[in-house]
């Protein structure tokens, strides 16, 4: 059983940096401080297999709480610093979480009151019902019984309230857990010892809280935003001679909206790999981004769940492009809704075989409903395999438009759209019309440069370039802004209808 997570010849360098406060650790101040808050748990009585919620902004007490979660066999819930009170307060309830550990930005708005449940502050002061969490006292040699645990994450609630994904505790011995991030980042992209790895996004998502962790563990040093600007994720590339970092879409398009000038100011020469997902990537920006970083880029397709994943190089892409690649984790199928195997290149649902074992925590309905009789999963994305084995992503089945009999997924109006230089986000939905049964509507934040009058008819005309006359929107609603999550994903049923 390993004693460390962290070897001691890594001790010295650097594990943690977080930008622009810059306060750091080194990977054995990050050993001894997660083995002290594991320490505190036991104190309070929090023992393996126990769940505790992380309500927090991205911060070194993030991780150093994660990780020892992660070495004391515990559930670790990271919750979304952005939600409502009563939104927490479902996820902590939901999760059967013992104990709460928050920063006091977040506990000064927050009510410490579900039933059983303890709330610990970590900064100093006090906010009615929290009590003070330290650990510097506590020892800084591992506990007794250290396990690994992992994290119980939360869907976005996209589509609704969000989802428990929880995967079975195995009490594996420390140092054996099945690290897929970590694992790809040095058997597929090349990640070394000493190499430092960008997290731009909110560390309460499973990528950028999976693939930090994972970097950590294969002793590369982990550079966290504490929120995203896109001007100044570049120069942090630069600062810091990052080698690989994570991204997701919106983030490549809103670097992409830079002035030029801006864009060359930096040198981002040590880049050697940029990671995306979490939604898929206009073509015109993805093709754009290797013109401008060169082939570094890859792409994988996976959820939360862990049902299967996909993967595909800037390279390969330039061959195949949309496409989300190949199997990495499990064999993707596509069915028909009555169950059946559809031909190469026609739409339907994407299931997965052969992936991680997961359930919707205290929800069997939902967790059986994404599981078939031959044991596939799906969390319901839509899209197609072409001939050659390549995954195509269409869109969520929930996102679907319907309108006069015919099929439409916003994802492509969406990637169109983007691109206009008067676009600055958007979101395309279907609404309830008497004669089509829905129609299709944009939902425009305009660009600062948009021009007065006519924006409609410069869009429509804009989109009749490349999409055929029926999936090009019918109404173009101007917003001030769109419900996004911090890591891009749109919460369309908050869109007004």
């Amino acid at each position: 059983m390993a004693e460390h997570l962290f070897p001691e010849e890594w001790h010295e360098r650097p594990a943690v940096v977080v930008e622009p406060s810059g306060k750091a650790l080194t990977f054995g101040e990050l050993e001894h401080a997660s083995n002290k808050a594991a320490h505190l748990f036991r104190t309070q009585g929090i023992m393996r297999g126990d769940t505790i919620a992380l309500v927090m902004e991205n911060r070194l007490e993030f991780l150093v709480l994660a990780w020892a979660a992660q070495r004391s066999g515990l559930y670790y819930v990271a919750v979304n610093n952005h939600l409502t009170p009563p939104e927490v307060a479902y996820v902590v309830t939901d999760s059967g979480a013992r104990a709460v550990y928050a920063s006091a930005k977040c506990a000064s708005r927050l009510s410490a009151s579900s039933p059983g449940v303890r709330y610990f502050q970590i900064d100093p002061g006090a906010h009615a019902g929290w009590e003070p969490a330290r650990w510097d006292d506590e020892p800084e040699s591992p506990i007794a019984d250290q396990a690994e645990g992992d994290f119980l994450l939360y869907s976005s609630g996209t589509t609704g309230r969000p989802k428990g994904i929880q995967r079975p505790l195995i009490g594996s011995a420390l140092g054996t857990y099945p690290d897929l991030p970590g694992a790809w980042l040095t058997e597929l992209l090349g990640l070394r010892v000493g190499d430092t790895f960008l997290s731009p996004a909110p560390l309460y998502h499973a990528a950028p809280l999976g693939w930090s962790m994972g970097a950590l563990r294969r002793g590369a040093s982990v550079v966290i935003m504490e929120r995203f600007d896109p001007t100044y994720a570049l120069a942090l590339i630069a600062r810091h001679r990052v080698t690989h970092s994570q991204w997701v879409p919106t983030m490549f398009i809103r670097m992409l909206k830079l002035d030029e000038a801006v864009r060359r100011r930096f040198d981002l020469s040590s880049h050697r790999v940029a990671v995306h997902a979490a939604a898929p990537c206009p073509v015109a920006a993805k093709r754009a981004m290797i013109d401008w970083w060169g082939p570094i880029l890859f792409e994988f397709y996976s959820a939360t769940e862990g049902i299967g994943a996909t993967s595909i190089f800037a390279d390969e892409w330039l061959k195949k492009p949309g496409s989300v690649g190949k199997p990495l984790l499990g064999t993707p199928v596509v069915l028909d809704d009555a169950g059946n195997p559809v031909k190469p290149g026609v739409v339907g649902t994407i299931w997965f075989s052969g992936g991680r074992e997961f359930s919707y925590h205290d929800d069997p309905v939902k967790t059986a409903a994404a599981i078939d009789a031959q044991g596939r999963a799906t969390v319901g994305d839509v899209g197609w395999i072409d001939d050659d084995g390549y995954l195509y992503l269409s869109d969520r089945r929930a996102h679907l438009i319907i309108s006069g009999g015919v099929n439409i997924y916003p994802q492509e109006v969406e990637n169109t759209l983007v691109m206009h230089p008067e676009v600055h986000d958007v979101a395309v939905a279907g609404v309830p019309d008497p004669d089509l049964g829905e129609r299709v509507v944009a939902y425009v934040q305009v660009a600062p440069n948009s021009a007065d009058g006519a924006l409609a008819e410069r869009l429509q005309a804009y989109c009749a370039q490349t999409l055929a006359r029926f999936k090009i929107p019918r109404e173009f609603r101007v917003v001030r802004s769109l419900p996004r999550t911090p890591t891009g994903k749109l919460r369309k049923h908050e869109l007004p209808m």
